[in-house]
């Protein structure tokens, strides 16, 4: 089974409640709300370890959530470089706690948007 299947799996059998519809492909996948909100994951295929998670919420509320690890330098004094979390911004940023595997890290992000899409 792929990373994506089992991420695929997770999130419509544990997050059943808020997710409508996941999709996946070769490089990325799409975790559709029931709010209309997304998440995309990506693995980097070229530099082992390297993702992001990101969810969009433009057509909600306007904002974004982005849990990722690219070296940008913008964000080097965050004191978990180079994982970052863009905190409803692109110009908000702050340290990520975020697991580094993905079984854990989907339930974790899952979890935040959870609690935001049921209130």
């Amino acid at each position: 089974m792929s990373i994506h299947q089992k991420l695929s799996y997770i999130a419509e059998v544990e997050f059943f409640d808020i997710v409508d519809v996941v999709e996946f492909s070769e490089d990325k996948l799409r975790i559709h709300f029931i709010d209309r909100s997304f998440i995309d994951i990506w693995f980097s295929k070229k530099i082992k370890g390297r993702y992001a998670y990101h969810w969009e919420r433009g057509g909600v509320d306007g904002k974004i959530y982005r849990h990722d690890n690219i070296p940008h330098k913008r964000w080097n004094y965050v004191k978990t470089f180079p994982k970052h979390f863009h905190n409803g911004s692109e110009n908000i940023v702050n340290e990520s706690s975020i697991s580094d595997e993905p079984e854990n890290a989907i339930r974790e992000f899952l979890v935040f948007a959870r609690k935001i899409i049921s209130k």
